[in-house]
């Protein structure tokens, strides 16, 4: 079933996700790969030049994790799964081209991923800036927030912190847009999968408010995509690491402990809408912008500093979040918006949880009356003669951090010099290529320890300098297999057979990739257009998500065997 590329033919290129090495196929990976070989045969038997290849997804946490509970290397349990999966898949007698075959923790693959990264790093596409991550304090590393059980980590049963750290990021927010509007292009998606990236993505339109404070100059900015509620506003919250906490804690030490506590906590956002709320009053007062009521500034656990500006205005009456703080803290639930039919007394309302409806303005002053689209603006133009608000357009997206605190990954190419800072890997040196035969412990990312990766000169002054020990993350590599696939042996990322090749024509997988890798995918297939490395918009014409194979309303799990 090799194939190559032929203009005088129309091609087909079937593509199947590519599976995780995890040890031996399950039902759900016949399954899904049987679609795909019936697709393939189908449009073979129309005379297509059919494309069908298989590879894999090698690199990761689960590898990792596993080759702990054995005792041996991860590349040793990886690779030996290759092996078995590769003899099962050709024993099924899937019409697979397995001479384009590839494994993303092959240095030859990913190459050309920390090539890309650097055309990335060069283009302003990269950076490096502090974010708040799980950090499990005995294992000295970053936990996901499924790794977090209880408060405590997965391996260790420690406390978790939240913790501050260095992590590189891609601005995947520089084209929220372009990834919005060209859903609409997409008829071949299941619509399902276009309203979970719409909603991922997540555009708003809102005010940046401003609160000034008693007894100290500077303001409070928050965003806001509900000005009308902004009469029901009854306290501010800021993150345990904002400014403003670290103030309080000098004026007063005694509140260092509770605010510490606030820290102790997931940054998932399932997470935080489940998590008790935990808060502390700091004693500082914001001004209302509009009535001039003191308003008590409080840090609370749900308030994260990677979002906005790390605070936000609490509207308790209209938001079930604010309610259930408001409720605990004994602070006031005023309603100032109600349906229009609605003659009751506002205050039932939000007597039991909080209306989270738009209607009319009530208890607002001069704004009673409005429904909540007119209070938008008027609200806006008033709160602008103050100068304190300013229209914004927001996105839930956020840029994505890349770097992992994980040995089993791809070597972010970049060298720290005390003399010339961050100098990336000159291309010439490429690849860096991790160290296999290594046995980890769980402990932190072994490749902190490894004097022979770790030290190296710097590329710039020639002195001593020190490799990057932080990974990518494994999105990374998924998120552009498709397009090695049309040229997997060229001495480039792609090379000119991708043009005849991609988009892919239909694309087979589960839902649950709906949102990060078919969205990182769409990505990368914009970022190397840009970089001239592919001439089409999207990756994938038609999708298909299939469904799962449940055991005991269960879907299958690498976990749980």
């Amino acid at each position: 079933f090799a194939v190559a590329e032929d203009p005088e033919r129309e091609k087909f290129y079937c593509l199947s996700m590519f599976p995780y090495p995890s040890g031996k196929l399950h039902m759900g990976h016949v399954r899904n790969y049987t679609i795909g070989d019936v697709i393939s045969r189908y449009q073979r038997m129309r005379g297509r030049n059919v494309l069908q290849p298989m590879g894999w997804d090698a690199f990761g946490m689960p590898a990792e994790n596993a080759a702990i509970e054995r005792g041996v290397a991860p590349s040793e349990w990886t690779r030996g799964n290759v092996e078995y999966m590769r003899g099962q898949l050709q024993r099924l007698g899937f019409a697979y081209d397995w001479n384009r075959e590839l494994t993303t923790c092959d240095a030859d693959y990913y190459h050309w991923e920390q090539w890309f990264f650097l055309q990335l790093l060069e283009k302003g596409l990269v950076y490096r800036h502090k974010s708040m991550v799980n950090w499990d304090p005995v294992d000295q590393t970053v936990l996901a927030n499924e790794q977090v059980i209880d408060g405590r980590g997965w391996r260790s049963g420690a406390l978790v912190e939240t913790r501050e750290i260095e992590q590189w990021f891609l601005k995947i927010t520089d084209y929220a847009d372009e990834l919005l509007a060209d859903l609409d292009s997409l008829s071949g998606w299941p619509e399902r999968v276009k309203t979970m990236q719409r909603n991922w993505i997540g555009r708003s339109e809102g005010l940046l408010v401003e609160f000034s404070l008693q007894d100290r100059d500077e303001r409070i900015k928050v965003f806001t995509t509900r000005p009308d509620t902004l009469f029901g506003v009854t306290y501010m919250a800021v993150a345990p690491e904002h400014p403003l906490a670290a103030a309080a804690i000098e004026r007063d030490p005694s509140l260092a402990e509770p605010i510490e506590a606030c820290k102790v906590r997931q940054t998932g956002e399932a997470e935080m809408s489940t998590m008790e709320k935990l808060g502390v009053d700091t004693g500082w007062r914001a001004l209302h912008p509009l009535t001039g009521e003191t308003l008590p500034v409080y840090v609370a656990n749900f308030v994260l500093m990677a979002y906005g500006e790390g605070a936000i205005m609490a509207v308790p009456g209209h938001d079930q979040r604010d309610w259930e703080f408001a409720s605990k803290y004994q602070l006031p639930i005023v309603a100032v918006v109600k349906p229009a039919d609605f003659s009751g007394d506002p205050a039932q309302l939000v007597a039991e949880s909080a209306h989270l409806e738009k209607g009319v303005l009530v208890n607002s002053g001069d704004f009673n009356g409005l429904d909540s689209a007119e209070a938008f603006d008027a609200l806006d133009a008033e709160l602008k003669q103050q100068g304190r608000s300013e229209r914004q357009v927001n996105y839930r997206l956020r840029d994505w951090g890349i770097s992992r605190q994980r040995y089993w990954g791809t070597p972010i190419p970049v060298i720290h010099c005390g003399q010339c800072g961050v100098v990336p890997v000159p291309e010439a040196d490429l690849p860096v290529e991790l160290p296999e035969n290594v046995v980890v412990d769980g402990s932190g990312s072994p490749l902190a320890r490894m004097e022979e990766f770790l030290k190296v000169d710097c590329p710039v002054c020639g002195g001593a300098a020190r490799r990057e020990t932080d990974t990518f993350d494994t999105f990374f590599e998924s998120s552009w297999y498709f397009a090695r696939f049309a040229a997997p042996d060229a001495g480039a990322m792609v090379d000119q057979r991708a043009d005849y090749w991609l988009p892919v024509d239909h694309y087979v997988g589960g839902i649950e990739h709906a949102i990060l890798h078919l969205l990182y995918a769409r990505f990368f297939t914009k970022m190397m257009r840009d970089l001239g490395l592919l001439k089409v918009d999207e990756p994938f014409t038609r999708l298909l998500t299939q469904g799962m194979v449940l055991k005991d309303g269960s879907k299958m799990s690498k976990s749980k065997g």
